[in-house]
């Protein structure tokens, strides 16, 4: 495998601007912000966001927060429905803290002025696929992401140790004798600059943007995952990308994602000819968890010859669906479609990535000097699966822990061991000839969706990894000048990550269906890993699994 530069472009200390700060957050959604928010207020804090702070994925969240806040529920219970939705993946520890630490964050978000919805005087719970009680709290019925986000924003803004850096792209990570010093980073107005932290902190997001059905905005990616993987983190079980089942599917339209809550409110899946079919496939019907419930769509679609299947919403009261979920009744409205009355287009999307950079308990990544949070990582918590509303829950807690052990850190270290290497990259040789980079993107999200979606063969892989090596052969070795280029750098190297990783994974478990290998064997029971550098993925067990218990055991598709 060619690995590409460690570098994408080229930059030297005596050629651009530097900037010192004690902390640096990639990533201005709900896992970065949090972060920063922790961060002691004696440190300087710098929040680089690609965009601005109103497209981030967390943004767009629609279903809610799941989290044990109801005296009839159990924190038993979510753990339970979290390590069943996660397919025999999860770390056990991992679930059971983050899931008692929930009611926490979500009262903390309650004290900074985030106005859930409420029901005579109490929170509005709601329920979604894979969860056996109502407890995802919600806010502006079906837009839970924005109210969120306001909150946190507005917090933000009133901290005076940190300051935000928005439309600014983070191109690598700078690393100097093993050790995470900071980050590369341009925009328009100052260009490249050496941004220069005594810790770092990744919360950049996840990588829908690679596959053409996608419920994740443009700026979902997979940067930080590529800059991750170029710096020499561990990168765990890239084969895991989670496919919504229910996306807008309308010719022309967006892939607007059409939230769990709505089969939680009672919405059926019917096929073409409007039969009802979860009730045949699943004893949990529409609220099986979303591997599922995705499967079953693409198995309808196939034996329909049809392109999609419908959510059907008519059974229900007109009014209270029109109150619940104003903004998916919006964007339907904009298509002439009711969704209380009519039958809605749906099929699945890529939704969430579930693997990432390993993480501790704390965000510490295998890097020193860099921590991260959020979709960019596998910290253990979704296993082979996410549960519904566990994302925004994830990205609270573990920015909150890895803002505080940063800081934590940085408090307990020299006050002096702000180092800055001479770092320096060389420019190389153009090749010479125009790429159309658009081209190439398209493709690229084309192939993913038909190889690496949501059911894939050997064969299939083999097919996309050989293409999408010869793509990373010629466009790796350019140094671009803009984020387009740079952004279809990254794309292909996650790519190939997460179709090698599909590759090494010869069962069928959670989101990653293989039909050459459709039993989940129990041998599989362990992580796909891998790092910059070591030719291959290696498999590691579970938390808890002796390696010795499993050495000599012969997996399926692969010699003992």
């Amino acid at each position: 495998m060619f690995d590409g530069p460690r570098y994408l472009v080229a930059f030297g200390p005596k050629q651009m601007p530097h900037c010192f700060t004690d902390v640096l957050v990639l990533g201005g959604g709900v896992a970065g912000l949090r972060a920063a928010l922790a961060i002691d207020p004696r440190l300087s804090v710098t929040v680089v966001t690609k965009d601005d702070l109103s497209t981030s994925s967390s943004q767009w969240a629609q279903g809610g927060i799941a989290g044990v806040v109801d005296p009839e529920d159990r924190f038993d219970n979510h753990v339970a429905d979290t390590l069943v939705a996660g397919c025999g993946m999860c770390h056990e520890e991992v679930v059971e803290r983050v899931i008692r630490e929930a009611p926490q964050r979500i009262d903390e978000l309650i004290h900074w002025g985030t106005k859930f919805d409420q029901r005579d005087g109490a929170l509005d719970l709601g329920r979604e696929g894979g969860h056996s009680h109502h407890r995802i709290v919600h806010a502006l019925g079906d837009s839970t992401g924005r109210e969120v986000m306001r909150a946190i924003i507005e917090r933000v803004h009133s901290a005076e140790n940190v300051g935000l850096w928005p439309g600014t792209f983070s191109i690598d990570l700078l690393t100097h004798q093993g050790h995470c010093r900071g980050a590369l980073v341009w925009n328009g107005a100052h260009g490249k600059t050496l941004v220069w932290a005594r810790r770092t902190i990744l919360a950049t997001g996840g990588a829908g943007q690679l596959y053409r059905e996608s419920t994740n905005p443009e700026g979902a990616s997979g940067d930080g995952m590529a800059l991750a993987w170029r710096a020499g983190c561990e990168m765990r079980d890239m084969e895991f990308m989670q496919f919504h089942p229910t996306v807008l599917y309308i010719a022309g339209g967006t892939r607007s994602l059409i939230t769990e809550a709505v089969r939680g409110a009672g919405a059926w899946l019917v096929d073409k000819d409007g039969h009802r079919f979860m009730p045949a496939i699943d004893s949990r019907a529409e609220l099986a968890p979303r591997d599922v419930v995705s499967r079953a769509i693409t198995t309808v679609m196939a034996r329909t010859h049809h392109s999609n299947v419908y959510l059907d919403l008519s059974h229900l009261d007109p009014t209270e669906v029109h109150l619940r979920f104003p903004g998916m009744a919006q964007i339907c409205g904009k298509f002439g479609l009711d969704l209380a009355r009519d039958r809605i287009p749906v099929r699945p999307g890529a939704h969430y990535m579930v693997g990432g950079a390993a993480v501790d308990d704390s965000g510490r990544t295998t890097l020193p000097g860099l921590f991260a949070a959020g979709e960019v990582t596998s910290s253990g918590l979704h296993g082979a699966n996410r549960l519904a509303s566990n994302s925004l829950l994830e990205g609270l807690v573990y920015g909150a822990r890895a803002g505080k052990a940063a800081s934590d850190e940085i408090l307990a270290g020299p006050a002096d061991d702000f180092l800055v290497p001479a770092l320096s990259h060389p420019k190389v040789d153009d090749p010479g000839g125009l790429l159309d980079l658009g081209d190439i993107r398209n493709s690229l999200r084309s192939l993913m969706w038909r190889h690496v979606g949501v059911e894939r063969t050997g064969d299939s892989l083999a097919e996309a990894l050989e293409i999408v090596e010869s793509w990373c052969r010629y466009v790796l070795p350019r140094q671009f000048a803009d984020p387009q280029g740079w952004q279809l750098q990254n794309m292909l190297e996650v790519s190939r990550l997460m179709i090698r990783a599909a590759l090494a994974r010869c069962e069928t478990r959670g989101v990653h269906v293989r039909s050459d290998y459709p039993a989940t064997a129990a041998a599989w029971r362990r992580h796909v890993v891998w790092k910059r550098g070591a030719g291959e993925p290696w498999m590691e067990p579970l938390p808890g699994v002796r390696a010795e218990e499993e050495a000599g055991i012969a997996l399926p598709g692969h010699p003992a």
